[in-house]
């Protein structure tokens, strides 16, 4: 198991820690692959109740790392080129289907920022734990990109009034206004997420986890599947990557300017 992403069992409960501080826990292919293995490996493990889902401390995740894609910001594709950023960006979704499918309760504690790819993840939780400090963003369009691959997700969990509010603008909700979004279920202090945390497992352990499995199953059935987009939104993501609005967002965000596209306030 990759270091960037940690797996410990006790008992009938895993924890798994998304575990790069130094990038705010972004979301490498190799942290990816392994969130993909622990789900396809816990979806057949009969003896594990609970997933607990977190982030090294610091933060959940700042959401996907963009860094081996740097080559190919603004660069358009050659004539019947094929592109493999499209394979990759799928590979996230294969995770947050992965994610919604498991049988065990999947909590979500999250103590920092949870952005993009992180906020999608949060979606997939049947609870979700925040500090106080954390805080929660979709900013992809304020770079130049989709955020394509966490749309359905975030459409199932908030709806598509909150999603379109979180999807379409960017803004940044802290802990207390997401749980008023319906994002968040618990907000404890900085300092009492561990305990909160046992609490909860401990709470959760009254269900018997037949019953959770069935219920998911029908939950799931009730609501109707996650639409599968990730052929498309794979398609848009990578699309938009090479385009000029990515590359001209993306440089701004690295130079902490105002994007291309957002103007200037008239005094």
């Amino acid at each position: 198991m990759s270091q960037a992403f940690l797996v410990e069992r006790q008992g009938d409960t895993e924890r798994w820690t998304l575990n790069d501080p130094t990038t705010r826990n972004a979301l490498s292919d190799t942290m990816v692959l392994g969130l993909y293995e622990a789900s396809l490996r816990a979806k057949q493990d009969d003896t594990l109740r609970i997933v607990v889902l977190t982030g090294a401390p610091g933060a959940f995740s700042a959401g996907g790392s963009l860094g081996h894609f740097s080559s190919a910001i603004g660069q358009p594709l050659q004539p019947g080129e094929n592109d493999p950023l499209i394979a990759l960006n799928k590979g996230f979704g294969d995770v947050l289907h992965a994610l919604c499918e498991l049988p065990q309760l999947l909590v979500c504690a999250v103590d920092g920022a949870a952005m993009g790819g992180g906020f999608g993840l949060v979606c997939c939780a049947d609870h979700v734990i925040a500090t106080l400090r954390s805080s929660f963003a979709t900013p992809e369009v304020t770079l130049g990109l989709p955020p394509a691959q966490i749309a359905p997700f975030v459409w199932m969990r908030l709806g598509e009034a909150a999603a379109r509010q979180c999807l379409l603008q960017g803004r940044i909700y802290r802990a207390q206004d997401a749980q008023a979004l319906g994002l968040v279920d618990e907000v404890v202090a900085d300092d009492a997420l561990d305990a909160a945390l046992r609490d909860r497992v401990q709470a959760l352990k009254r269900a018997a986890p037949g019953a959770v499995a069935s219920t998911k199953r029908l939950l799931q059935r009730l609501r109707g599947d996650v639409p599968d987009l990730r052929d498309e939104a794979a398609i848009a993501f990578a699309s938009a990557l090479r385009g000029p609005e990515a590359a001209g967002g993306l440089a701004a965000f690295a130079k902490k300017q105002p994007a291309p596209w957002a103007g200037t306030e008239k005094k």
